[in-house]
């Protein structure tokens, strides 16, 4: 067990070891390419693999290891955008859907488990939300909370149970029957269940382009595959799509701290005050007690100072808990769709792509959800939630306020870009540790300087839809505050729709 400082390793990607995948080595024709290696494209594979279907899931770089093994590993029927929320928005009828199509999904991921004896940890635990402030603002939060799980047909309670991990608890709503797993082992042992003959996995290849037809055709730096529809499980839509702005890209940080003494009970506890909200959740392995905490979410891209939404989240933990030491630091990204429900289906504009997006930090669940509805869809049966989460969908009153506000960030970044001058204006005032961006003879450039004094170059306009990327000092990325797209410090595309690095200068200097 090691202390993890550099943001490579998450408590759940720590704790097992994937047999591994080959590489693309040829030519393929299927008939449904799946593109990401996560929750949403391994399920997709198991259930499309169990109707007939011959699959191949492409995974840029590991099985498990993007969104899915840096998650909470929790699993429930509400939603970070808040229950009362989704009914006000889209109304009562939308909301049982909602907590019934998730209920679906946490339900499928218990019969996987059971069914191939995935060693993943599930457990049937509650959810609590709760708010220790004084603000009759975050009281309302709460008991609205409670009011709309009830017309949802939840079980919730609102009283404080005996034992409770923390004081001054001011309102709480509790829904029983929800559930936790270890994320990475689930979908290692998903993956591993697949049958080989109607499943092809391979990993390390990097999809370039997904050109749609009949046949649509995945460009891939391997080789080419041709299938009669294609599956885009990679969070975010690689290349450009309508869905881009109707979204926010978030990052959050995420500690698994051992703790000394007794746990919290086991459960899902979300603390909401007046200027946080953070998930917690207990855990016990081998190594001892921990807890996982996540939270300080911020739009990526736009913050100066990541480091600081960390340590934010450290300070929270030391303030509330009695911590022995911090052993795991990773964070997570999501993207939070305009009227609050996910685009799951097929792409506007296309007729054989599908996409699975806007899952905010719910995706766990929502992303099984959409290997479900997706599946259906390629099989022409319009299942109970086709239309609920289609892409094409219109809902001007419960997305007007979001898309503009989303659009408005990107012209905002778009408009200070064109008149772009950097951060400074010379190589020499990078200082050991940061990232800055400059002009240098007319090229614009983002500059780290590593601890050994060696600068990585390259260029600083995002190879998605040209904005300027942004310095992430907490995890050493180039990051775009336009759709989330985030590079290394060698230019090299981490996550988001980019499908392209980031070129180099023509003239490197050093």
């Amino acid at each position: 067990m090691r202390k993890d400082r550099d943001f490579t390793e998450s408590i759940w990607t720590a704790s097992a070891h994937s047999k591994g995948y080959p590489r693309l080595s040829n030519n393929l024709e299927v008939d449904v390419a799946i593109i990401g290696g996560g929750i949403t494209g391994i399920s997709a594979a198991a259930m499309l693999t169990a109707k007939g279907k011959n699959v191949v899931v492409l995974e840029a770089h590991s099985i498990g290891k993007g969104s899915t093994g840096y998650s909470t590993g929790n699993l429930y029927a509400t939603v970070g955008e808040r229950l009362s929320s989704i009914d006000s928005k889209h109304g009562e009828e939308k909301l049982f859907q909602v907590v019934d199509s998730r209920m679906f999904a946490i339900n499928f991921i218990q019969e996987q488990v059971n069914k191939h004896s995935i060693d993943c940890e599930f457990q049937r635990i509650p959810w609590h939300l709760f708010t220790t402030s004084a603000s009759k603002e975050k009281d309302e939060e709460v008991e609205k909370e409670f009011d709309a799980a009830h017309r949802a047909n939840l079980e919730a309670i609102n009283s404080l149970p005996y034992i409770f991990p923390f004081p001054n608890v001011s309102k709480i709503t509790i829904i029983d029957h929800q559930a936790q797993i270890n994320p990475y082992k689930y979908v290692l042992g998903l993956a591993d269940s697949l049958d080989p003959e109607k499943c092809q996995i391979f990993e390390h290849t990097k999809v370039l382009n997904v050109e749609d037809g009949t046949p649509c055709v995945v460009h891939t730096n391997q080789g080419i595959v041709k299938a009669d529809q294609v599956i885009m499980a990679t969070h975010s839509p690689k290349g450009i799509y309508e869905v881009h702005t109707e979204m926010e890209a978030y990052r959050e940080f995420a500690l698994a701290a051992k703790i000394k003494g007794t746990l919290p009970l086991e459960g899902i506890y979300w603390h909401v005050n007046d200027s946080y909200q953070y998930s917690i959740r207990p855990y016990s392995n081998e190594d001892g007690n921990f807890l996982i905490i996540i939270g300080e979410p911020y739009l990526v891209g736009t913050v100066n100072n990541t480091e600081e939404c960390l340590l934010k989240v450290e300070q929270y933990l030391y303030e509330h808990f009695d911590v022995e030491s911090i052993v795991y630091r990773w964070a997570a990204q999501n993207y939070k769709s305009a009227d609050g429900l996910p685009y799951i289906g097929t792409s506007p504009l296309q007729s054989n792509v599908f996409i699975a997006t806007g899952f905010k930090a719910d995706g766990l669940v929502y992303g099984t959800l959409a290997a479900s509805i997706i599946t259906d869809s390629i099989f022409g049966i319009e299942n109970d939630w086709t239309k609920l989460y289609n892409p094409k969908r219109f809902t001007p009153l419960a997305t007007a306020g979001q898309f503009f506000k989303e659009n408005a960030n990107v012209i905002t970044s778009l408009i200070k870009d064109y008149f772009f001058y950097g951060e400074v204006d010379k190589l020499k005032e990078i200082k050991v540790g940061e990232g800055k961006t400059l002009k240098l003879d007319d090229e614009k450039i983002a500059a780290y300087r590593d601890e050994n004094n060696k600068l990585h170059i390259v260029s600083s306009v995002c190879t998605h839809l040209g904005c300027i990327v942004h310095f992430n000092n907490a995890e050493k990325s180039w990051d775009c505050p336009c759709h989330g797209s985030r590079f290394t410090i060698d230019g090299e595309v981490i996550e988001g729709p980019a499908y392209k690095n980031l070129a180099k200068p023509k003239d490197t200097p050093s």
